[in-house]
């Protein structure tokens, strides 16, 4: 076998590979001695068909299916021999594949990128600091009162935070436009889930209304038809509802899982789950800025064989978040939507790795083992946390990942300069939801197209 090896950009490499004529003819005519053992001819016994039969009937598949062999395994070993290092499959040609010539083929490949590490000196890294305090647990506990609370019809005009139950239908001029109208909708007024204006109009409606409503849809609206256009929307009214909330009992604890059931208890729960959410908050807002400095400073090519993975499990994500079923088939979603979100996660994933392998970064089994323990607390049944990473390696090793990215992570933030900038607890989760908002738009800018192995990110959140 001979092989070269030519660079036609920084991660794609094509390989012509040569094999000698002798060694393929050998093999095709093996592998048509095994087929005249077993073959079956109508006239002819088993095992003894004629050769030239068994040529002429079955030589060009035999030949194919050998080539294509003979290519993969070649492949391989050029592969190796020259140190590459494929980021997917290649996409192989045959130039020549004539009986007695020899058999020439090109392999096209991407391959991981070369990653010169750049340092994110000078960065300028914001890190909030806030604490959970008693106000801010009686108003998650107000929070969640609202989460269950019922409603009751009463017999008034609607006011702000009412629940109005309406039938709407929607019109441009004279016409009526599709997508404008429902019966029996469930609308509570002060929600903003309507668009600007609707609502607004509803309170002092009394069950029994007919109103008229007149907004203008918003500019940037998504259903460009609509976008800037004013309308009117007829208005059947036909029940008011009131909010009851429900008192914080020994009943409305319950709810949450929790084995005391007295309200000082309840408030130190519901503060320490506040505190992890926090804390959460805080290093996702730091780390999401840090990887930000990271793949500014660095801009690399990222190899599209590997994008294509994290726009498998993008597509299936979107799947999920919308309730579309098991069976949905995600190739019927566009890769382009989500191709820009997909390149930027490969393009930090790489990075980090290479964060993690220049300095030989690994975590032992005390740190993994400790954060399990970590985690297992957040749950009722600690033990069967700890039984579930302890017995299942796939959970095990995304939690290394994890670990991994913490310690990238704070390397990396010796590098910046860290600003501790003071704030409350709402402003905190608010500016962690803005910095990951920004960096998912950001991931629809200037990207180079070629992707790379996935590269999933893990938020927290509070679960009670």
């Amino acid at each position: 076998m001979q092989a070269s090896v030519a660079t036609t950009s920084p991660i794609e490499r094509k390989v012509t590979i040569t094999v000698p004529a002798s060694e393929v003819d050998q093999a095709v005519n093996a592998r048509l001695l095994e087929t005249a053992k077993t073959v079956r001819l109508n006239g002819f016994r088993k095992g003894h068909v004629p050769m030239a039969v068994v040529q002429q009937r079955y030589g060009k598949d035999v030949r194919n299916e050998i080539v294509g062999e003979i290519m993969r395994q070649h492949y391989v070993t050029a592969v190796t021999e020259n140190e590459l290092n494929p980021a997917g499959w290649p996409k192989i040609d045959a130039t020549v594949d004539e009986a007695g010539k020899d058999l020439e083929f090109v392999a096209t490949l991407e391959i991981y990128p070369e990653i010169e590490l750049k340092p994110i000196e000078g960065a300028e890294i914001e890190r909030p600091q806030a604490e959970v305090t008693d106000a801010d647990v009686e108003e998650m506990i107000e929070t969640l009162r609202k989460q269950n609370a019922s409603w009751t019809d009463v017999e008034r005009a609607a006011a702000d935070g009412d629940q109005v139950k309406i039938d709407f239908e929607g019109f441009l001029g004279e016409e009526a436009f599709e997508g404008g109208s429902a019966e029996g909708h469930e609308l509570v007024l002060g929600s903003n889930s309507f668009i600007p204006g609707f609502e607004e109009q509803l309170i002092g409606a009394s069950a029994g209304d007919d109103k008229e409503i007149k907004v203008s849809f918003p500019a940037d609206y998504q259903a460009e038809h609509l976008a800037g256009q004013e309308a009117t929307f007829k208005v059947k009214v036909h029940a008011v509802k009131a909010q009851e909330l429900p008192e914080v009992n020994e009943e409305f604890i319950a709810q949450f899982g929790l084995e005391a059931a007295d309200v000082e208890s309840f408030k130190v729960e519901v503060k320490k789950n506040m505190q992890r959410e926090l804390k959460n908050a805080i290093e996702n807002r730091v780390k999401q800025q840090v990887l930000a400095e990271l793949t500014k400073a660095n801009d690399i090519l990222v190899p599209q064989a590997l994008a294509d993975q994290e726009i498998d499990g993008l597509k299936r994500q979107a799947a999920q978040q919308f309730g579309l079923g098991e069976d949905f088939d995600v190739s019927q979603l566009p890769g382009e939507l989500f191709q820009d979100q997909a390149v930027q996660r490969v393009k930090t994933g790489l990075l980090l790795s290479e964060v993690v392998s220049s300095n030989e970064m690994d975590v032992s089994d005390e740190e993994l083992n400790a954060r399990v323990e970590e985690m297992a607390q957040q749950y009722q049944d600690p033990a069967q946390v700890t039984e579930y990473y302890g017995s299942n390696e796939q959970a095990r090793n995304q939690l290394k990942s994890v670990l991994l990215e913490e310690k990238a992570v704070d390397k990396l933030l010796t590098q910046a300069q860290v600003k501790d900038v003071t704030m409350s607890y709402q402003e905190a989760l608010q500016a962690a939801q803005q910095q990951e908002e920004a960096e998912e738009e950001a991931a629809e800018a200037e990207v180079h197209v070629i992707p790379g192995p996935g590269y999933g990110r893990v938020s927290g959140q509070w679960a009670g």
